[in-house]
């Protein structure tokens, strides 16, 4: 088997239908076109979403909510997390660099937040964007600090 020899499998492949040949081609006349309209002519092409002149599928289906423009998003961390963190890698200094480092975050410009699910039982310094109320005294708890960075 050679590169130039190589050909799709028996059956694989058809041939184009060469329309517009003659009466006698059974394709011949209006080349498989139907009679009239818009679809008949040689420069008929649709938009998108056309369906015929029937009421396309986005103007039937109506408009709900809007996107707030000033909505701030934040990339959230449990204190289960952190703990699974400092007993893992035995972090005691948790900030956008140690969390990029170990891929939880992509960019050192994301803005992340500590919630209170879960318990934190090491001491660990937490250097990040925001913190749940909860999420604060549990860490301060066990003699750790949580700084907003």
């Amino acid at each position: 088997m050679k590169l130039h020899t190589l050909k799709p499998s028996q059956g694989a492949t058809r041939e184009r239908k060469r329309v517009g040949r003659g009466q006698g081609s059974g394709t011949g006349g209006t080349s498989t076109r139907g009679n009239n309209g818009a679809g008949a002519r040689s420069v008929h092409k649709n938009k998108r979403g056309f369906e015929g002149g029937q009421m396309p599928l986005q103007r039937r289906v109506p408009k709900f909510g809007f996107l707030n423009p000033f909505r701030v998003e934040y990339k959230v961390i449990n204190l289960d997390t952190l703990q699974e963190y400092a007993t893992q890698y035995g972090a005691t200094e948790i900030d956008h660099t140690f969390l990029k480092a170990h891929g939880l975050i992509s960019k050192l410009s994301t803005l992340v937040k500590v919630l209170g699910r879960g318990e934190v039982s090491a001491k660990v310094n937490v250097k990040l964007n925001k913190f749940s109320q909860t999420a604060k005294t549990a860490i301060e708890a066990v003699g750790g600090t949580a700084t907003e960075v």
